[in-house]
């Protein structure tokens, strides 16, 4: 999955805020589809976001997240021209990864 995540920033006063979207399934093997036969589970276990390569957040996730998963927070930390980077490894062992520099 080339190209699956999305990174955008923006600084806001005394902190940055940061969006991720990641295109993935996220099925939990519990759907069925048109022929009622289950859909295989298929989601994102980890999400790592390092900012210039010092993790900052580590998320574990399951099968209950929606398709498309959206995430946003906020950093203290943060200079323009920094570099964050985020990851993802699913159930199947597949992975994307990005880079954004902060704006």
């Amino acid at each position: 999955m080339a190209n699956s995540i999305k990174i955008r920033s923006q600084r806001r006063g005394g902190y940055t805020e940061v969006k991720l979207l990641i295109t993935h399934p996220m099925e939990n093997g519990r759907n069925r589809d048109a022929n009622g036969e289950l859909i295989p589970a298929h989601f994102i276990e980890q999400l790592l976001v390092k900012l210039n390569g010092q993790l900052i957040l580590t998320a574990n996730m399951a099968g209950s997240i929606s398709k498309n998963p959206f995430f946003t927070f906020r950093l203290k930390a943060g200079n323009n021209g920094d570099r964050l980077s985020a990851e993802w490894t699913d159930n199947r062992q597949n992975k994307d990864s990005a880079e954004h520099p902060l704006d």
